[in-house]
């Protein structure tokens, strides 16, 4: 006999259900609260240096180690990518997960999509590297590239965030489609989050933009990125 339509549909989203509540979620929730979580619930005590941002993130490297807390330490995994640039940055990017290159360098986008983002940091805001931050909603790379897990995620999520905290930004960019989902709570496309102006954790702003690895495969998308970004650069010229 033939299952009636949709029956296999609810047997994977009760499945999918029970995992998470394996997991210790209880419920789900739209509130765009969640953007502004203070780092304080955060379930992993982390180290606090009193004010000093660049010294608050070498100690949070520090305190994440040589981190085993996810299966992807065991899944191939070189090293962890924790970030890179100005403790201080008034522009944070944040991406996906590391990849071949991050994994084997330590840092994050420096293989050819990373190429594109200087030119567009560069290019457009006219600062070096160095003067922003740069870092991924996880540390370690997953096998294949392959989208980030949502165990994953929740055990990166506090470092993420406490990076963001730390590093205060005037403004944060999600490149990509995972970033901006993830960070914003949602599953609507990245064509229709990109270029919005969203509230983030007490003070930042965030704007979603394509990844530029997808600019490297779609070229003609990168005047969409230049407007997006030329919002970034006019944020950030308004007076603190």
């Amino acid at each position: 006999m033939k299952p009636p339509a949709g029956a296999s549909v609810n047997r994977d989203l009760i499945s999918h259900l029970e995992w998470y509540r394996e997991l210790g979620v209880t419920g789900v929730s739209k509130d765009a609260a969640w953007r502004r979580r203070p780092a304080a619930t955060d379930p992993e005590p982390m180290p606090s240096t009193a004010g000093d941002a660049g010294a608050e993130l070498s100690a949070l490297r520090t305190h994440i180690g040589d981190c085993t807390r996810c299966k992807l330490h065991g899944l191939g995994r070189r090293q962890v990518v924790f970030g890179v640039g100005n403790p201080h940055a008034s522009l944070m990017f944040v991406g996906e997960a590391p990849g071949a290159d991050e994994d084997q360098q330590g840092e994050p986008f420096v293989g050819r999509a990373g190429q594109l983002l200087t030119k567009i940091i560069t290019g457009v805001f006219q600062l070096e590297r160095s003067d922003v931050y740069i870092a991924n909603v996880i540390k370690c790379r997953p096998p294949s590239n392959r989208n980030p897990e949502p165990d994953e995620i929740a055990t990166c999520q506090p470092f993420l965030f406490r990076q963001i905290d730390t590093i205060r930004p005037r403004v944060i960019v999600a490149l990509g489609t995972f970033a901006a989902q993830t960070l914003l709570q949602t599953d609507a496309p990245i064509s229709r989050l990109r270029g919005r102006l969203h509230d983030f954790r007490g003070g930042s702003k965030l704007i979603a933009t394509f990844h530029p690895a997808f600019l490297l495969r779609s070229p003609d998308r990168k005047r969409d990125v230049f407007e997006d970004m030329k919002k970034v650069k006019a944020l950030l010229a308004e007076p603190a």
